[in-house]
Order: C-alpha cells, then sequence, then structure tokens
C-alpha cells in the first residue's frame, strides 16, 4: 500500500502545480486525476480503500478547490449502511473531497461472496444501494424496505462534510446497457463515458438527457464525464511514435497468452461498443486511437486520445462543446504520466467563467 503514496502526491502536483493550472481547472471540473494505485499495486487490492487511502495523502488546492480522487466501490462488496458511514467519515476527514465512482458490473464476484450474477438484478440492486446511501448520508431515524437491502431505525453518528448546506458526496456511474442508463438517468450525478468518438457520446447525451427528465425526482439534473486514457507527448509525431510501440508490446504480449482485461470483459455493453470502433479505424475524430482495444486494453484503456498536449486539449475541448463537464484522465505508468498530464494538458484547458469549479449539490 505504502507503494501509493508516491502517486498521491503526483495527483497533488498535476493539479496544484501553478496558478495557471488551478485558474483553468473553472468549468472543466477537472477535479479529477485518476491515480489507479490497486491496478499500479496489487490487483487483489481494494480499490475503494486504495482510492480512499490516496485521498487522505493529497491535499486541496486552495486556489481551485480541486478534488483529486475518485475512488470505485461495487455494491457486491458492502451493505449500504457500512459503505454510508465510512465514505461519510472519508469525506468528512479529506473536508469534503470525497468522489465515488459505483460499478455494477461483474467481476470475479464468488470470491467475494457475491452470489448475484443476473445482470438486470445487479443494476436493480444498484438502484437501491445509492438510494439508500443518499437516504443514511441525509436522514436521521431511516427506514427502508427493498426488494435486496431492509434497515430499521438507521442513522450515522457521522455525517459528510458539507451535510449542514445540503452537499453530499457526488456519485458517479458508468455503463451503456439500457438497465445501466436507467440506473444513471435516475440516480447518479455523473455519468461517465469511456472514450468513444464524439458521434457516439453525443448520441449517449441525448439519449441520456431524455431519459433522465423522465426518471430523475430529487436530484440536480444528469451531468456527463469522460474517463479516458490520454497520451500526451511534446510534439503530435512523438506521441504516436510511442503510442504505436505501446501497442506493438501489446500485442507481443497478448500473443504470448497474456490475460488481458478488455478480453474477459468483452461482454459488457460498453466494452463492445469500444471494441466495434475498431473496424471503423485506427484513428476516428482527430486522435481517438481505436487499436489498443484489438490487442487487449480494455475498459478505459481500449481506445486513446494520441497527440501532443494541444491535440488533446482541443479534442477534450470538443467534449466539453457536447455537455460533457467531468474529465478523468490517465495514462501508464501512472506516476510519470500523471505529472505530464498536470504540467503539460492542464494548463491549456480553457477556463469557463460562467462554470464553478465544483458542481452543484445533489438534494437528498
Amino acid at each position: 500500500m505504502m507503494n501509493c503514496w508516491p502517486f498521491a502526491s503526483a495527483a497533488s502536483r498535476a493539479l496544484c502545480s501553478g496558478s495557471r493550472i488551478a485558474t483553468t481547472l473553472q468549468g472543466w471540473r477537472l477535479d479529477e486525476v485518476d491515480a489507479d494505485c490497486a491496478a499500479a499495486t496489487n490487483a487483489a487490492s481494494s480499490p475503494s480503500v486504495t482510492g480512499w487511502a490516496v485521498n487522505l495523502r493529497t491535499e486541496r488546492c486552495a486556489s481551485c478547490n480541486a478534488r483529486t480522487s475518485l475512488a470505485g466501490s461495487r455494491p457486491g462488496y458492502w451493505q449500504p449502511a457500512h459503505f454510508a458511514s465510512a465514505s461519510a467519515t472519508l469525506d468528512r476527514l479529506t473536508g469534503g473531497r470525497l468522489l465515488i465512482n459505483i460499478v455494477s458490473g461483474a467481476d470475479n464476484q464468488m470470491s467475494y461472496g457475491d452470489a448475484l450474477v443476473d445482470s438486470a438484478l445487479r443494476y436493480d440492486r444498484t438502484s437501491e444501494f445509492v438510494r439508500l446511501v443518499r437516504r443514511l448520508w441525509a436522514e436521521e431515524d431511516v427506514h427502508f424496505d427493498g426488494e435486496f437491502y431492509r434497515v430499521r431505525s438507521a442513522s450515522l453518528t457521522v455525517r459528510p462534510a458539507g451535510f449542514a448546506t445540503g452537499r453530499l458526496p457526488t456519485i458517479y456511474f458508468g455503463g451503456a446497457s439500457p438497465a445501466a442508463e436507467r440506473v444513471a438517468a435516475a440516480e447518479a450525478d455523473v455519468q461517465l463515458f469511456w472514450g468513444e468518438p464524439l458521434d457516439g457520446v453525443a448520441e449517449r447525451i441525448a439519449r441520456l438527457s431524455t431519459l433522465s427528465g423522465e426518471l430523475r425526482q430529487d436530484h440536480a439534473p444528469l451531468e456527463f464525464g469522460l474517463r479516458v486514457t490520454t497520451l500526451i507527448r511534446e510534439t503530435t509525431g512523438q506521441a504516436w511514435h510511442d503510442a504505436e510501440e505501446k501497442v506493438a508490446k501489446m500485442a507481443a504480449d497478448a500473443g504470448a497468452g497474456a490475460l488481458r482485461i478488455g478480453r474477459a470483459r468483452s461482454g459488457a455493453v460498453g466494452q463492445q461498443r469500444l471494441l466495434a470502433l475498431a473496424q471503423r479505424g485506427e484513428v476516428l475524430d482527430d486522435c481517438v486511437y481505436t487499436t489498443p482495444g484489438t490487442f487487449g486494453g480494455g475498459g478505459a484503456g481500449t481506445t486513446w486520445l494520441v497527440g501532443s498536449a494541444t491535440d488533446v486539449a482541443q479534442a477534450l475541448e470538443k467534449y466539453r462543446e457536447l455537455g460533457v463537464s467531468h474529465f478523468v484522465l490517465s495514462d501508464t505508468p501512472y506516476h510519470g504520466e500523471i505529472v505530464r498530464i498536470g504540467d503539460h494538458l492542464l494548463p491549456l484547458l480553457r477556463p469557463v467563467a460562467s462554470s464553478p469549479a465544483i458542481r452543484p449539490p445533489s438534494r437528498p
């Protein structure tokens, strides 16, 4: 676990290395630099605990109010009351900097005792989980009767840092299946997309905006985020040289029989959408590189935004113009690339004076 601390330091530097970076955060809500320490240290690590530990080791940038850690959590790992208590405590310890990514997709869940394998039921459970956690954060003496969870007379001893003003931890959610999109539209604060081309993201934003209008009742409007790998270098040519070199190594490893996340999760709808992009071409839009998925890149690593910092900043601006306002960016090796993103990419992101640095709170 101690191997995470260099990543935490790098994440703090990436967001707070200078006033210019702090200024460009306005309106982009680029408050999540994803230091995926669980993958970087030990595949068996708990992503939520590791992310929370990183959060405790990072600092808020005073001039931009930036947050630096997005912690992933699965309902199958937690009971809602335990999660609500633990997350509220961490949010208070970090001064209200907790961001939560709820993950419903199946992994090797029987290894930790989660026997719910039906995909539709998993999303139904996630919907209940999020609703109950929000109530526990915000209410006293909670009674809840659901299909998956029941509680009686539940109250938290420690509340989230922003409880008194109605500000609760921001909940992110991904997934591209109809069931996943219904959960996001009804319950999430931010719907996360992977690195699809602009036309795919625009189509999903339009559909989710309509769906959220139909299903959403007690929350602020649904916002949208992009979780993507960004490979940036000093020049466009150097970036593409390094990208192709990394993919060649991935191809060699895959040929040797290496296990790849992208192959293991290829049944997920969102993953299938990304893998299918390679049939449209190796490079889509200006710099969406689809080839990594062909050789085993999975999740946010299936497609990459490749180019100079200027190239990638211009690509991100086009996503922002579509309505994407949260950006979760990373590349490997994590430590060096987090610093590169902070030093070279973030200063180029154009500030948006009319948009606050941190989203308004959801209503409980």
